[in-house]
């Protein structure tokens, strides 16, 4: 990479592949985000008009961050969400594909839904695609993180959001924290489901925030707290999806089913169960909120 500057765009990329193969399995793909984003340009016209261009000076340090592992979204300081441009520092959690799981299970469950909750919010991802497509839905976020809080603040100022969305600091391990937001068609989560132990790449363990990923021994803690309150959350003809490890859906729909709560699994691309979505059994007396 010394001689970067005397290479061509195309030739840089080649270059960044063969230092990145060793460290992550989609070399080629970062190098192409990451020299797109040093010419602020899009994917697409990299490859239809800069590729004979000199590289730009900026692409070395790039490569040089996703060499040490930190990963493209907080390198280019953006993610791509259900088609939604979202703005990632290291405060979030970086929004994943399989999370569409959930978005796409939430529309198909409850179309016209009008009041949604996304618990444990981080950069937003979850209710803002939600009310991207919910038109006249409004929605609450929270999180027990401020600098996570500012960061979906900023995305849904950026996606004209805003004014259907309030962002809270709160925290569903507390008593009494959901004492006043009243209940809801759609309540949606992504609680940290990672063992404590588990091994996870440097650009996860190293870089992503612990708190938006740990949940004790089994990766299950944060279920065990969250659930059973989630009637207590619904609406009439409410529903609750929740995403989950890929081995945890017996445990979390267990958990489900001991707080008197009925559950469907939904499968990620991968065909891995990926979100449970919960709703009131048919004769369990409904929480006090």
């Amino acid at each position: 990479m010394d001689s970067l500057q005397s290479q061509t765009v195309a030739q840089a990329i080649r270059a960044a592949t063969e230092l990145l193969g060793p460290r992550t399995d989609s070399a080629r793909l970062d190098a192409e985000l990451l020299m797109a984003h040093a010419l602020d340009v899009s994917r697409s016209d990299l490859f239809l008009r800069r590729m004979a261009d000199p590289a730009p000076p900026a692409f070395a340090a790039l490569v040089a961050r996703r060499a040490a592992h930190e990963p493209v979204a907080y390198i280019r300081g953006f993610q791509e969400f259900f088609g939604l441009p979202l703005r990632v520092t290291p405060d979030v959690l970086i929004p994943r594909g399989d999370s569409e799981t959930l978005i796409e299970a939430a529309l198909a469950a409850r179309p016209a839904a009008r009041r949604v909750l996304d618990c444990g919010t981080g950069s937003g991802a979850l209710l803002l695609a939600a009310l991207e497509n919910l038109p006249e839905a409004r929605g609450i976020g929270i999180d027990r993180s401020p600098a996570a809080l500012a960061v979906a603040q900023d995305n849904a100022r950026s996606l004209k959001l805003d004014a259907r969305t309030q962002m809270l600091l709160a925290d569903w391990d507390a008593p009494g924290w959901a004492a006043n937001l009243g209940r809801f068609d759609l309540v949606l989560a992504n609680p940290p489901y990672v063992e404590q132990d588990a091994d996870l790449a440097p650009s996860v363990r190293e870089h992503e925030p612990a708190g938006a990923l740990f949940a004790g021994q089994d990766g299950l803690d944060p279920y065990r707290v969250l659930v059973p309150q989630l009637a207590s959350l619904l609406a009439p003809g409410g529903v609750a999806l929740v995403e989950i490890g890929a081995t945890q859906a017996d445990a979390v729909s267990a958990i489900g089913a001991a707080a008197g709560l009925e559950s469907r699994r939904h499968r990620d691309l991968a065909e891995r169960f990926r979100v449970i979505e919960f709703t009131i059994s048919l004769g369990k007396p409904r929480a006090s909120a």
